[in-house]
């Protein structure tokens, strides 16, 4: 074997005991916090061009489809937060997309498809891309109106025709993707490399996704609405049996929203609020986590969070069953509000998260739990950027499950979601299957601010069903245990098993909780006692803890401004700034 072949045999070794220490990165003018260090670099190329948050976000999130495809795409969504430094304003925008007018529940029973959800590799559940629009929207609403689309651009389509150099977990990814892309559309070789997944290192070109930016440049909006992209789009779907048409995708539109927050109170120090999206995301999860943690501190029933040793049993499993309770109240309210109303405020008032602390029990599980009663009155990007006037934006971004159906239109470059295998096929259930409705989604980005409104962290976990509870240990970390912020992401996490929501009555939360390899076994034996089903996760499997990134303002005595940012080990990524 030559010596060249030994070492790519080598390079292809993947290790995920996250043995290298990384510090937290400082800059003055502003900050990228991403998966990909070349997206990353797109970002900030359009943050020296004199562009803000927003723009750059832009800018990072096309670089991300091009250099991790496998978890992002504009056959996808988005959600995103944007905090304006001028106003002290957190707002919101849902770029997720609705299903076909055409199909109805009665129609999914007709071709076969039966049990509680859409197969994920069926292409009825592609719900229209959203990403495109919610691209252009984020720069019409929170853009700095100085930089072109053409410019934005411009970084995501030198990568992609010139070639990139694929990253090792990525690499992995795509190769584990592989099947799905050959089985899904006659294309999956737009997406791979001499008929395979591409190696870490090995040199990727995606000139058809090069072409399809440069027509949504040429014609905004209608160059992926209209046009040969969605006919491509409306092709494949029905020559599979979807329902989709060109009317379908023509009049879709992004929603901007008022973000819903909560106000974190903790003894002796100051109170910050928790911004996430409204449902149809599961930001209300983390809210609601949050809010139960809250009044069991609050009731005594626990001590403060601090007083616990971090990853202990009694820690982990007072946050677990916060998330669990969490979950059984999200899998039944978050829907689209648009086809029925979500008692938002109610869920969140101190009177319900004060009736859902009863059903805590300190030293062991609750077995039954079901969604409350209140008074009515996968894989992903996620990314952070931040910029020299104060503004940030939390981005998120996401095809789910990987690359999602893996259907690939002709002449485009991109795979098609299949976010509609998250609707109820119950149609007693909110988040049951209907025309023009957009499902129960995953993907939520989160800020942090003080009371008075300024800034404290943007940041997320990307991860399917792992990021509310990723939201939730990161922000204690940071919050209770004053960790700097890269610790508060490198620290090992637990993960409640996977599930999809359904139309049963009963929770399907699950007491199988997996944890990251580091947590102490003496830890795990005691939660164990506690009833929970503990599985320890190693290796590359620990990608289903999320990857995180967190961009943290710095406040001093010469009022300069400093950002601090962090980027999860779990990840190809790093922050970097100037």
């Amino acid at each position: 074997m030559s010596t060249k072949s030994e070492y790519l045999k080598l390079n292809e070794k993947i290790h995920f005991d996250f043995q290298s220490r990384r510090s937290v990165v400082y800059g003055t003018n502003g900050i990228v916090a991403s998966s990909q260090p070349l997206a990353c670099e797109a970002g900030l190329e359009i943050l020296r061009k004199g562009g803000n948050a927003a723009d750059a976000a832009v800018a990072v999130a096309a670089a991300l489809n091009v250099t991790e495809p496998c978890s992002c795409g504009i056959g996808g969504d988005c959600f995103v937060l944007f905090y304006d430094e001028k106003t002290k304003k957190v707002s919101g925008l849902n770029g997720s997309g609705r299903s076909p007018k055409n199909l109805t529940l009665e129609k999914l029973r007709e071709k076969g498809i039966q049990g509680d959800s859409i197969p994920p590799n069926n292409l009825n559940s592609v719900t229209v891309p959203g990403a495109v629009d919610a691209f252009i929207q984020t720069i019409k609403s929170f853009g700095s109106g100085k930089i072109s689309f053409d410019e934005i651009f411009t970084p995501a389509i030198r990568l992609a025709e010139n070639g990139y150099p694929v990253s090792e977990i990525t690499a992995n990814s795509w190769a584990n993707g592989e099947k799905i892309l050959k089985e899904a559309s006659h294309n999956a070789n737009d997406m791979l490399k001499n008929g395979r997944a591409p190696k870490s290192g090995e040199i990727m070109k995606m000139p058809k996704l090069a072409k399809t930016f440069r027509e949504i440049i040429s014609k905004g909006r209608d160059g992926f609405y209209k046009g040969y992209v969605a006919q491509s789009i409306v092709d494949l779907i029905q020559s599979k049996g979807g329902e989709m048409t060109l009317e379908d995708l023509e009049e879709h539109q992004t929603t901007i929203v008022e973000p819903i927050s909560f106000l974190y109170q903790r003894e002796n120090l100051p109170s910050v609020r928790i911004w996430e999206c409204p449902p149809n995301g599961q930001g209300l999860v983390a809210l609601l986590s949050l809010g139960i943690l809250q009044e069991l501190q609050k009731q005594k029933k626990i001590s403060s969070l601090e007083q616990y040793e971090h990853n202990s049993a009694e820690y982990l499993h007072i946050l677990i069953e916060s998330l669990r309770l969490a979950f059984a109240d999200g899998r039944y309210f978050i829907h689209d509000p648009t086809f029925e109303q979500i008692p938002i405020e109610n869920l969140l008032s101190e009177s319900y998260l004060s009736k859902r602390t009863e059903h805590f029990q300190t030293t062991s599980i609750n077995k039954n739990l079901k969604h409350g009663n209140p008074v009515n009155s996968s894989d992903t990007v996620y990314f952070a950027v931040t910029d020299a006037q104060g503004n940030a934006c939390s981005f998120i971004f996401s095809n789910y499950m990987g690359f999602g159906t893996g259907a690939i239109p002709d002449n485009c470059g991109f795979t098609l979601q299949n976010r509609g295998s998250n609707f109820i096929l119950d149609q007693n259930h909110p988040n049951c299957f209907q025309s023009q409705k957009r499902p129960y989604h995953t993907i939520i980005p989160s800020m942090i601010t003080y009371e008075n409104g300024d800034l404290f962290a943007c940041y997320g976990v990307m991860g399917g069903f792992m990021q509310p509870q990723g939201h939730v240990q990161v922000f204690c970390n940071l919050l209770h245990y004053q960790m700097n912020i890269q610790h508060a992401l490198d620290l090992p996490r637990f993960c409640i098993g996977p599930f999809i929501p359904n139309g049963n009555e009963e929770d399907q939360c699950p007491s199988e909780i997996f944890f990251e390899d580091g947590i102490d076994e003496n830890v795990l034996k005691k939660l164990q006692s506690y009833g929970h089903q503990v599985k320890t996760i190693k290796s590359f499997e620990r990608a289903m803890f999320g990857r995180g990134q967190i961009i943290y303002r710095v406040y001093n005595e010469e009022n300069q401004l400093v950002w601090a940012a962090a980027s999860d080990p779990r990840g190809d990524g790093h922050a970097t700034g100037y």
